[in-house]
């Protein structure tokens, strides 16, 4: 069944196509990888099905429901959608306790500061963050955190979100520049996520790991699909070969 699908999507910069009619479906409860050379239009797809910005023509179905033209901002929740982003985004003077209790409380920034937390938000704020290696580092200000550390309370926060209910979870190269035993936990957490039937729509350039970890990979090249598949035929396409790994 697909959870989330897009229909002759178009968004336009300056004239330019970033996104070009493009057509995709995503099944729920798997890990669907989006490689592609840099400006190949990823990150612009994200920013769209996450609602940060709005797209020229096409349609986004999400859980059944069609959306033309803006998925809302208020409405990424409400659709069970979270995200990471490539540039770590945190509360950077609130603490590392507080950057997780704050997405499991009120949507809104300040309802959330003064909402009284249950023993429920600490128990889950807890789980994420030992599951992440940062318990321990609860009380530390987040912008004192080392790179990777920032990355891991990032996926603490998506893990949180997990809890209230989310099921659409976009990691927008989530394992970027981090040592090789973070790399491995996180991808355990992926594995994990699709082990509890959610989906999850993976931004990647590592190709080993898209390889690991994807059960299907759509490969784009100036905002259109080039290839797709499982990773194993549509990494040995020849055109794939040439547009993305330069050979």
């Amino acid at each position: 069944m697909n959870i989330l699908e897009t229909k002759n999507l178009v968004k336009r910069f300056d004239g330019v196509h970033a996104v070009d009619h493009l057509s995709l479906s995503f099944e729920a409860g798997k890990i669907t990888g989006i490689i592609g050379p840099n400006g190949s239009g990823k990150s612009t797809l994200v920013n769209l099905l996450t609602g940060m910005i709005s797209y020229d023509n096409g349609e986004v179905i999400v859980l059944g429901k069609t959306k033309l033209f803006q998925i809302i901002p208020h409405e990424v929740s409400e659709f069970g959608i979270t995200r990471t982003f490539q540039d770590v985004r945190l509360f950077e003077q609130m603490t590392v306790l507080d950057n997780v209790l704050v997405v499991l409380t009120e949507r809104n920034l300040f309802g959330a500061l003064f909402e009284k937390h249950s023993n429920f938000h600490k128990t889950v704020a807890e789980k994420v963050l030992t599951r992440v290696g940062l318990w321990p580092k609860k009380g530390e200000l987040a912008v004192n955190l080392s790179y990777g550390q920032r990355k891991l309370l990032e996926i603490a926060r998506l893990l949180a979100m997990a809890e209230r209910g989310a099921n659409i979870f976009f990691f927008d190269e989530p394992f970027a520049g981090l040592f090789p035993e973070m790399l491995k936990l996180i991808a355990e957490i992926l594995k994990e996520l699709r082990t509890e039937g959610k989906t999850i729509i993976l931004i990647e350039h590592n190709m080993e790991l898209i390889r690991e970890l994807s059960d299907y990979v759509f490969v784009l090249d100036s905002g259109k699909v080039l290839a797709e598949g499982k990773p194993e035929d549509a990494l040995k396409k020849r055109e794939v070969i040439e547009a993305y790994l330069g050979e």
